[in-house]
């Protein structure tokens, strides 16, 4: 029988390892995309990611209610909003630095696209393109705008959810829902 997610907190609460193991195993992955979708930085991300689950760690005992996926998310999106504030204006990027594309998955990927005569790389360069298009547009839109989008969107939290992440109206989630989607199909018209 799965333990539900309160439960793993109090046991949590109470000493047991293996419940935070299992809440970081269940939430870990979407965690970890939400925070790299807001701070747009995968390294970043990950020192945020460790920040949300210490903080986790810290205040599991201030816990009440039911709904432990909408509090994490609080706490990873009053993470992510904290670590704005701190970078902003001090982003840094090396001129010198050099792109290694020889990671490990680069011969089975190449061996892949050999082997499938369906690949196409013209069109895969456009997906690509677009994805990125679309990764940029997302970026450039206001934190609490990203928010709520990547929280609805890829989180596929409900619009309750996010209010209750976000800490706002259900009405204010729509409208930065409306706004956010506006803003993208100005800047993205033939996406």
């Amino acid at each position: 029988m799965e333990s539900t997610d309160k439960s793993l907190v109090e046991a949590h609460c109470k000493g047991d390892p293996k419940a935070f193991g299992e809440l970081v195993r269940r939430y870990g992955d979407g965690i970890l995309g939400y925070l790299t979708r807001m701070s747009r930085n995968r390294h970043e991300a990950e020192d945020l990611f460790q920040e949300t689950f210490k903080r986790v760690h810290e205040k599991a005992h201030t816990f009440r209610g039911s709904q432990f996926k909408s509090w994490l998310f609080t706490i990873a999106t009053n993470m992510a909003i904290d670590g704005m504030r701190r970078r902003r204006g001090m982003r840094v990027v090396s001129l010198n630095q050099k792109l290694d594309c020889t990671d490990g998955d680069s011969e089975e990927l190449s061996a892949v696209a050999l082997a499938d005569d369906s690949y196409e790389p013209s069109q895969e360069a456009a997906k690509a393109e677009q994805a990125q298009q679309v990764r940029a547009a997302i970026m450039s839109l206001p934190s609490r705008q990203r928010a709520t989008l990547v929280l609805a969107y890829y989180q596929q939290l409900s619009y309750p959810e996010v209010a209750k992440v976000l800490g706002c109206s259900l009405g204010t989630v729509k409208t930065q829902m409306y706004r956010a989607l506006k803003t993208l199909g100005q800047k993205l018209p033939d996406v």
